[in-house]
């Protein structure tokens, strides 16, 4: 018959409860490694982001995830107004603050 393949049986699954426990060893140390690398650092990011976001008042020259700098002319719970120029005002959402700068760095 030499269109059907023969089959053979398999050698019998190990019975040490262990072995399959090991298997998935390298899988466990793959997603603990992750967790220190990349998502751990990212949500301490995050936490660093949303305290500067709380911090913002009236004054603070910031820099938008745009590029623009500018000085903080009035706050709201989701947006802020930018001086961005002498009389040139701005109102951008509180998200896209990107950073505080330190004090006398924007002249407008």
């Amino acid at each position: 018959m030499f269109l059907i393949t023969d089959a053979y049986a398999q050698t019998p699954a190990p019975t040490d409860p262990m072995a399959g426990l090991m298997s998935f060893l390298p899988f466990i140390l793959l997603i603990g490694i992750a967790y220190f690398m990349m998502i751990r650092p990212q949500m301490k990011r995050q936490k660093e982001m949303q305290a500067m976001l709380a911090s913002l008042k009236k004054g603070d020259e910031v820099t938008t995830g745009g590029g623009l700098v500018g000085r903080i002319t009035k706050l709201d719970d989701n947006f802020v107004t930018l001086e961005v120029a002498s009389g040139v005002e701005l109102v951008f959402q509180r998200n896209s603050v990107h950073s505080i700068l330190p004090s006398g760095t924007f002249k407008p």
